[in-house]
């Protein structure tokens, strides 16, 4: 890793920014390596993961592996897998699951971290906080964005959250699984080597 992205490391670990808009206070996760190839770019870590301080540690990840078509071991190797949430704490709970990514990390992070990600090849751009940053044409609903997916540059795939909250989604957009997750898998086996 590199040594300024090993300071950027150290400082988001610190970082107290939005402390007293996070119920269960300040734990960033992130995981990061200037090697990494895949970058993963979600919303923000759920209740489990805040607990575990492990990224997509729950059913969320399972499903996002699978669709990757790449085993734990592969995704949890730093040097082959960068995960940069939109947030990097637990935002707390609304009235429809999580709340949305608190907006001080991405305004402070995230150009800076992503300059130092120099070895990318692909991103997966998860659900819209991500997909509003990453594609500036993005749709105005996640489901057109998704849809539209082969109109994006082929270094960019933008995925619906795999949140099990998400089935009836994917059961009412079967192209999803038979059209995209084929080419996904491929695209991730390519950018790993």
């Amino acid at each position: 890793m590199s040594e300024s992205l090993n300071a950027l490391r150290t400082e988001i670990r610190a970082c107290t920014l939005c402390r007293e808009n996070l119920p269960l206070g300040p734990r960033p996760v992130v995981q990061l390596d200037s090697a990494a190839r895949v970058l993963v770019a979600g919303q923000a870590p759920g209740i489990r993961v805040h607990e575990s301080g492990i990224p997509f540690d729950d059913p969320s990840g399972e499903r996002l592996r699978q669709w990757m078509g790449i085993d734990a071991a592969t995704f949890y190797d730093a040097s082959r897998v960068a995960i940069l949430p939109m947030g990097f704490c637990y935002p707390g709970t609304g009235s429809s699951g999580d709340l949305p990514p608190r907006p001080e990390c991405a305004s402070t992070w995230r150009t800076p971290v992503l300059s130092e990600l120099k070895n990318l090849t692909l991103t997966l751009v998860i659900g819209m906080y991500a997909q509003k940053w990453h594609l500036p044409n993005a749709h105005k609903t996640v489901t057109a964005t998704v849809k539209a997916w082969q109109s994006y540059p082929s270094d960019i795939v933008p995925l619906p959250h795999p949140s099990p909250r998400n089935n009836i989604w994917l059961k009412k957009n079967p192209w999803f699984q038979t059209d995209l997750l084929p080419s996904l898998q491929a695209r991730v086996q390519i950018a790993l080597g």
